[in-house]
């Protein structure tokens, strides 16, 4: 596993939470997991849309679907998802 990537715990706690799904209606998203890493390493590193590695797909693609996500709720799903519960 590379040093910003996803692991598979991480991912069983997201993957109910993201859009274009197989079987749910509208486009099913191409690989979800690929793309919620590669919001992750932006988000991890720092860098600019653009600069990301290229094997994220092309930069304005995951930009504009990061966008289209954020509107829907998503990012906000998947923070709550990942939360610890708060034992107070």
């Amino acid at each position: 596993m590379r040093r910003h990537e996803l692991s598979d715990r991480e991912w069983e706690w997201i993957a109910p939470h993201t859009l274009g799904q197989p079987g749910s209606s509208g486009g099913t998203g191409r690989d979800n997991r690929l793309f919620v890493t590669a919001v992750f390493y932006r988000t991890r590193t720092g860098i600019p849309w653009r600069d990301r590695p290229a094997r994220f797909g092309q930069w304005n693609t995951v930009a504009r679907r990061f966008r289209r996500w954020a509107l829907a709720g998503v990012w906000e799903a998947v923070f709550r998802a990942v939360q610890e519960p708060d034992y107070e």
